[in-house]
């Protein structure tokens, strides 16, 4: 699935300097290629009996909705603070310089249900391990954590050790 690459705009200094950002909008607009990355997250994971599809935001819940879709399971999001109207429970994690927080409705999955986390992006595995530290918080049971692009470089699958994790394809 390495032709996917030819999709991804490469966008210099963004957010900030010497930070090279990988867009995927140009992907996300082309019919072809959105439906190929979708096919790809999900087809690993037909035969799994997957009940949710966890989706980081923002982009997990674009890829993550329409793995759910395929897979015929349901959708949850996992948001910053403040922003999901229900009770919820939250996970904190390390960033460069500083922490960052995550939000999962608790009644978002249950106890022995069969999730699946989507996200676009697996770079220093921070998100993801919060994600996966939600859901099993709350008794349901991570099959995979499922991504679009990995930059390998940046060690992210450190953090998900003994996880079940996918990539489209790495950088």
């Amino acid at each position: 699935m390495d032709e996917l690459k030819t999709y991804i705009r490469h966008v210099p200094d963004f957010p900030k300097p010497g930070i090279l950002f990988y867009d995927i909008t140009t992907l996300l607009k082309d019919p072809e290629g959105f439906h190929r990355a979708v096919s790809a997250m999900a087809e690993p994971h037909r035969s799994a009996a997957i009940d949710v599809v966890v989706g980081v935001e923002s982009r997990g819940f674009i890829l993550g909705a329409a793995v759910a879709d395929r897979l015929r399971a349901g959708f949850a999001p996992v948001r910053k603070p403040g922003k999901l109207p229900a009770a919820t429970r939250r996970a904190s994690y390390a960033l460069e310089y500083g922490t960052d927080s995550l939000e999962l409705h608790t009644d978002a999955v249950s106890p022995g249900q069969r999730v699946l986390v989507v996200d676009d992006l697996l770079a220093t595995g921070g998100t993801a391990s919060a994600t996966v530290g939600l859901v099993r918080g709350l008794g349901a049971v991570i099959v995979g954590v499922q991504f679009l692009i990995e930059l390998v470089a940046l060690k992210g699958r450190d953090r998900l050790s003994g996880e079940n994790v996918g990539v489209v394809f790495s950088y």
